[in-house]
């Protein structure tokens, strides 16, 4: 994996066949919580809800934990994030009874950055072969290497023949030169070895890196948000990311360094509170929008001794959102700004879905629709099966999203088939046959 990486690409992995059922093992590393999910991805037939899945999922055990080592989904003690991801690999283990190997990833932090490249190339025969594709979006990705960075996703948006754009789908279509425009997501290659190098330790291997707000769309949009046009917003504990999709295709992703946890610092100074009790009474309590009563609504803070001989403190609720309201205001006006400045803002369809934990502070929905679009829900895991209850909210999004996720890794293209050794499961005819007998069955 870490090969991989000094080559500039995060690790990929192969598509699930569509005929193929298997066992897939999931990490969400945040800054709050870590995640580890286990699922039995089984296909299904063609369904009028969510079109675009080719399986069904059905959750065998989850577990998880709270987060150390981590700030603003970056691992900043080896240790500490090691010791969360254990407990919670764990507990997803005895959960289900199944033992894994491999995980796919999640990432929020490495200061996620979009851009968009066009390549072509000449076609080798008079249509458009499935090596003319690959060759095309190889040579797409591949602008998206930089120094310092590393392509962690890289999935196409359009294609094109002869100048003609507008294309979805090019195979077995007559020409002579084949286009694409291709969406790269990258993030600093010094966060993502360090992540490698802790679920390494863990003696996991890396299935894929996923970019959260990308996971948090495929478990929460429907097909229809996804084609008409829809931001999605997680807000999460260290950061709160963004990714716009339209005409069924994530067009842009970005994100600020500030979430639900710098909410919860602001309500520990400003009470002032522990850490933990301000959370609580955040999660309890916490709102960005002041209704009359509040002045009257009395709200206990424990001591900041945590000595229990000391008189708790008594404060209005109103005196809450004071201190919620500025921060939850602050990221919204910075999500809006980069919004305004992606050049995609017209692609979102003036609708927006919240996920993220933070996304459950009352009156946030409100906020958003004044601030950036008039049409604003929360977002939950959709078609997921057997989810614990606890796990159904907004919170755990992106970890659904893990779990959608490969069913749809072959939209990306950007590991070069000739860096595969030569020998690799055979070249020849028979070795293609076992390929395509092992795919499909």
């Amino acid at each position: 994996m870490r090969s991989r990486l000094a080559q500039g690409f995060a690790p990929k992995m192969r598509p699930l066949p569509p005929r193929k059922s298997g066992i897939v093992g999931v990490l969400d590393i945040g800054t709050s919580k870590v995640v580890c999910a286990i699922a039995r991805l089984k296909p299904r037939g063609p369904s009028d809800v969510l079109r675009r899945r080719t399986h069904s999922i059905d959750v065998l055990g989850i577990g998880h934990t709270r987060a150390y080592g981590i700030k603003g989904g970056t691992v900043v003690d080896m240790a500490k994030a090691e010791l969360a991801i254990r407990q919670a690999v764990d507990m997803a283990e005895r959960a289900s009874g199944v033992q894994i190997a491999s995980v796919v990833v999640g990432v929020s932090g490495g200061r996620l950055a979009s851009q968009h490249y066009e390549a072509s190339v000449r076609l080798t025969s008079p249509s458009v072969e499935e090596s003319d594709i690959r060759r095309v979006l190889e040579a797409a990705s591949t602008y998206g290497v930089g120094d310092g960075r590393a392509v962690v996703h890289a999935l196409p948006v359009g294609y094109s023949l002869d100048g003609r754009f507008g294309i979805g789908e090019p195979r077995g279509m007559l020409g002579h030169e084949l286009g694409a425009n291709m969406h790269v997501v990258t993030a600093d290659l010094t966060a993502l070895k360090n992540l490698v190098l802790c679920v390494e330790r863990c003696h996991l291997s890396i299935e894929a890196m996923v970019a959260a707000p990308y996971a948090a769309a495929l478990s929460s949009l429907t097909d229809d948000e996804m084609e008409l046009g829809v931001t999605m917003i997680d807000m999460g504990a260290g950061t709160t990311t963004f990714s716009i999709v339209a005409g069924g295709h994530c067009v842009y992703m970005d994100g600020v360094a500030l979430g639900g946890q710098h909410i919860t610092n602001d309500v520990a100074r400003g009470l002032p509170a522990r850490l933990n009790d301000a959370e609580r009474l955040k999660a309890l309590h916490g709102a960005v929008v002041a209704v009359s009563a509040d002045e009257h609504d009395m709200l206990t803070v424990p001591p900041l001794s945590g000595d229990p001989r000391d008189q708790p403190n008594m404060v209005p609720k109103s005196r809450l959102v004071t201190i919620v309201r500025p921060r939850a205001e602050e990221i919204v006006e910075l999500i809006r700004e980069r919004l305004k400045a992606s050049g995609h803002a017209g692609d979102a369809g003036r609708r927006v879905v919240l996920t993220g934990g933070a996304a459950q502070l009352q009156g946030l929905a409100d906020l958003v629709v004044k601030a950036i679009a008039p049409q604003v829900r929360i977002g939950r895991p959709l078609g997921v099966s057997r989810l614990p209850e606890a796990a159904r909210g907004s919170a755990f999004a992106v970890t659904a999203g893990l779990l959608v996720y490969p069913q749809v890794a072959g939209l990306e293209h950007f590991e070069p088939r000739r860096r595969q050794a030569a020998g690799a499961e055979g070249q020849g005819y028979f070795g293609r046959v076992g390929r395509w007998l092992k795919d499909s069955f």
